[in-house]
């Protein structure tokens, strides 16, 4: 009587079975549509179809160096925007308004690549692996960097972590 590897409690059977499909798959140009190829490829080359853990953690710290690096050139600021106060007392008394105004964030001229500003970018990227904006000042091109650190790390996360999972035993 036929049954299936994971009946069969054989994993290693059926992660070899389900890998040998989906390459099957990306293979296949003539029954296999463009797009889903495609994915398969970037699922292939990013996680070895979620068999690979070691692939995908590679990719991840690949990901987090990167965003480090970026937010050193061009996301952090110089130097932190001050706040400042200006207000206008009426002669007789009376009614006083503040505003509180901010620069822009701007690039720093002098040297980017300082310990300093290692910290700073590491504490951002592994805020953003776990999708917590990091509160920090950054430059336009900073929150660009953060925003898509946000959306790419936690996915490169989830893809390792599906991994690690399907090699533990139940």
């Amino acid at each position: 009587m036929p049954c299936s590897f994971e009946d069969a409690k054989n994993e290693p059977g059926a992660a070899d079975f389900y890998y040998g499909e989906c390459e099957m798959r990306r293979h296949d140009r003539a029954g296999t549509p463009r797009v889903e190829r495609g994915l398969l490829w970037a699922y292939w080359l990013l996680s070895g179809y979620g068999l690979r853990a070691a692939r995908a953690l590679g990719w991840l710290a690949a990901a987090m160096l990167l965003t480090i690096m970026l937010l050193m050139g061009f996301g952090l600021p110089g130097s932190s925007p001050k706040q400042e106060v200006t207000g206008t007392v009426p002669p007789g008394g009376g009614k006083v308004t503040f505003t509180i105004d901010k620069d822009d964030a701007q690039n720093p001229t002098g040297d980017r690549f300082t310990g300093k500003r290692f910290e700073k970018a590491l504490n951002i990227t592994l805020n953003s692996v776990v999708f917590r904006s990091s509160g920090q000042d950054l430059t336009t091109a900073g929150t660009y960097i953060e925003m898509t650190s946000r959306l790419l790390e936690p996915a490169l996360l989830a893809l390792a972590v599906l991994a690690i999972r399907g090699r533990i035993k139940r």
